[in-house]
């Protein structure tokens, strides 16, 4: 990647995660990123290549440090369990905002759209990965349970940037510990 490649990206994430995707401009991406609108053009065709680009490059941070968890030889119930401390992290950090995801998808409702279409992209990637790690637990209801770290996820990442972040993020935890509790005793039921 370029320099000036680099540079415009990072600006646009830093500016649209902070401020909204609609709200900010090229304008204001080329003057912060300092660079020509050119330079710009150049490198992302429009503002929806511009999008695009920095959904990717978040999508692409979490599958990093996801598959970093998975690698980690730890067991199924404690990557399941790092992934989640991973997200309460991020609710936790500095100038949180909600998901970058679901923060798009808001803006840029319609399915045909580039933005919306990577925001499915990676909710896809997510759910499936998930999917994965409640299969190695080698328990048999693994979809549903993944859809339901899903679902608790979701929740967290929105109601972390309106309220308190420590209790949403204690919450979060509990929600997923109590579902890791919950399919281990499916496992022992002996009806």
């Amino acid at each position: 990647m370029s320099e000036a490649r680099a540079r415009l990206l990072n600006t646009a994430t830093r500016l649209f995660y902070a401020d909204g995707l609609h709200a900010v401009g090229v304008d204001r991406v080329i003057a912060e990123a300092q660079v020509t609108r050119a330079t710009l053009y150049r490198h992302f065709p429009s503002k929806d290549d511009l999008l695009v680009a920095y959904l990717t490059q978040a999508d692409d941070a979490i599958r990093a440090r996801t598959d970093a968890t998975r690698s980690s030889g730890a067991d199924p119930d404690d990557i399941i369990r790092a992934v989640a401390q991973a997200i309460a992290d991020d609710i936790r950090g500095p100038g949180f905002r909600g998901c970058a995801f679901l923060n798009a998808a808001a803006e840029y409702p319609d399915p045909a759209h580039p933005v919306h279409q990577a925001v499915l992209k990676h909710r896809e990637w997510f759910l499936t990965t998930m999917i994965e790690l409640f299969s190695t637990t080698a328990k048999t209801d693994a979809e549903p349970a993944a859809r339901h770290f899903v679902m608790l996820r979701d929740g967290a990442m929105t109601a972390g940037c309106l309220t308190d972040p420590e209790r949403i993020c204690t919450t979060f935890l509990r929600g997923v510990e109590g579902l890791l509790t919950y399919r281990s005793g499916l496992d022992s039921d002996p009806s």
